[in-house]
């Protein structure tokens, strides 16, 4: 493929980090991998974001994507788990940032909507439009599917913009 790009997206969580490998060219999307990081939950959680972070950086060593993509953190009225949240999303985003990668962050209500077309969707109908996106995926789980959505929704931004930059 010419002009193609790798996008790794990453949904962060401190149990299930999902990511996602796609290859965009132009309008078309072509699954890579997916798959998900699940540090132990009897482990310090030091060594929880640790895991994290080596993993993103396997993936990354594994697949070589050109960017990355993560949800944002989703604000709960539970500041501790909310903070927790925020503590996966930064060692999931120092990998890609210490391989030199440009990390874009994108709201999970935008990641619905670009997907399903409504930010209220829920995860049965945005791992739906996965599979009908990137029929090769098959029926990834909840994590790697809201992952590959990311990345989805990082591709169809950067062609809007560079569709807006030409007109």
């Amino acid at each position: 493929m010419t002009n193609a790009i790798r996008i790794l997206g990453l949904d962060p969580g401190l149990r299930h980090t999902g990511w996602g490998v796609v290859i965009a060219e132009g309008a078309r999307l072509v699954h890579v991998a997916h798959g998900v990081i699940a540090p132990s939950n009897d482990a310090p959680f030091a060594e929880r974001l640790l895991t994290l972070f080596e993993g993103v950086g396997a993936v990354i060593a594994e697949h070589r994507p050109d960017e990355a993509a993560i949800e944002e953190t989703f604000v709960t009225a539970n500041g501790a788990s909310t903070l927790k949240l925020g503590h996966a999303r930064a060692a999931a985003m120092i990998a890609p940032a210490q391989a030199g990668l440009p990390v874009a962050e994108y709201a999970a209500r935008l990641i619905k909507k670009a997907l399903v077309g409504t930010g209220a969707a829920d995860k049965d109908q945005v791992a739906f439009m996965v599979a009908r996106l990137l029929p090769a995926a098959g029926r990834p789980g909840a994590d790697a599917a809201d992952a590959l959505a990311v990345a989805i929704t990082h591709a169809h931004a950067r062609r809007a913009r560079r569709i807006g930059a030409a007109a």
